[in-house]
């Protein structure tokens, strides 16, 4: 048997005025019950900013476009119990005050809600939880 190898995840910060970004509580796979950004496995040949908007429309209907998407952030998720490994790449896009999401994919989530950055509900999913623990700022 093959040893595990890392994947590409890219999660996405959508950003509603200063400081309000839009999570999820995830479920139905690794993860259940913790709320996450939106987001996904980046494809072959895709750039992150085509991920990024790819999984944004996918999971939240919230159209982007890819020059409004940045990178933010990366970091480096080993989930041990789960046998995963995950790059996680953060990009960044400032949407509207009216911004709404739709819940797409019910089966994978309960719903979207928009939170303050530094308030982001408990449990948060490991990539997260690790991006907020490194001080990372929406500056």
């Amino acid at each position: 048997m093959a040893a595990p190898v890392p994947r590409v995840g890219v999660g996405v910060l959508l950003i509603k005025g200063e400081d309000e970004i839009l999570v999820g509580q995830r479920k139905g796979s690794h993860g259940s019950g913790f709320y996450a950004l939106p987001g996904g496995h980046l494809e072959f040949g895709e750039s992150w900013e085509q991920c990024a908007v790819r999984e944004v429309l996918e999971e939240t209907g919230i159209e982007l476009l890819e020059s409004s998407v940045s990178f933010a952030a990366v970091n480096n998720n080993v989930m041990t119990t789960e046998n995963k490994h995950y790059i996680t790449i953060f990009m960044k896009a400032k949407v509207p005050p009216e911004t709404e999401a739709q819940n797409m994919e019910p089966h994978k989530c309960e719903g979207w809600i928009w939170v303050k950055y530094t308030e982001v509900p408990k449990p948060a999913f490991m990539p997260l939880q690790q991006l907020l623990d490194t001080g990372f700022t929406l500056k």
